[in-house]
């Protein structure tokens, strides 16, 4: 199945510095080469902890599907990503490829991930097709994942400490560890700050302290 979604593919960008080594993903849009974390460019993934809905009922964890599929076609193979900006949390966005082939068109043509019209159009023509054919998310009426994020993000603030909704845990082990409105554990995290626990107001604060998120795992 990789390689048929890997047909046709190709890198969008030819310009910028180059990353390359073995990935370890993260979540569906998201992978880390060694230290650095990166974002694929041009689409947006369903979240982690995210259900979307089947056609004629029920759900699906479609972000868990997501991450699977972008493992399977890059999770511990040899990534090439030209590097075409920066995010707000420390992560390079890219055009990541295998053998050549466009990582994040493998990802759209399934039908797991939204084009991301509010920063690139590179994928709106792939999008279509799979909508059309109905599948993945377009299999019925899904949210968006950045409505999903907004929404999680708002009811969060409304009742988090200062407003400020990162948990940042403390784990057995001492390893501290963020999580967002959207992981799946947020729910069931609680938060001591008397242990040295802490909230914060957003993913580059919980970075800079030295926290980690609980989807890089």
């Amino acid at each position: 199945m990789a390689l048929a979604l890997f047909a046709a593919g190709a890198v969008t960008a030819d310009t910028g510095p180059t990353i390359t080594g073995l990935a370890d993903v993260i979540d569906g849009d998201g992978l880390k080469i060694g230290p650095v974390a990166i974002r694929l460019h041009g689409i947006d993934a369903p979240e982690a902890g995210q259900t979307c809905p089947r056609a004629g009922g029920g759900t699906w964890s479609c972000g868990k599907d997501a991450a699977q599929l972008l493992d399977d076609l890059a999770g511990g193979r040899e990534v090439v990503c030209t590097a075409l900006d920066g995010d707000p949390y420390g992560r390079i966005v890219a055009s990541c490829a295998v053998g050549g082939r466009d990582v994040a068109t493998g990802i759209m043509r399934a039908g797991l991930a939204w084009a991301y019209v509010e920063y690139s159009d590179d994928y709106v023509a792939i999008e279509a097709e799979a909508k059309a054919a109905g599948l993945g998310v377009w299999q019925a009426a899904a949210e968006a994942p950045w409505d999903y994020r907004a929404d999680r993000w708002g009811r969060a603030v409304e009742a988090s400490p200062s407003g400020c909704p990162i948990k940042g845990n403390i784990s057995a082990s001492g390893e501290r560890i963020y999580h967002t409105p959207w992981s799946p554990y947020y729910g069931r995290t609680q938060i001591s700050e008397a242990q040295g626990e802490r909230w914060f107001c957003d993913e580059a604060a919980a970075q800079a302290a030295g926290w980690r998120s609980a989807e890089s795992r």
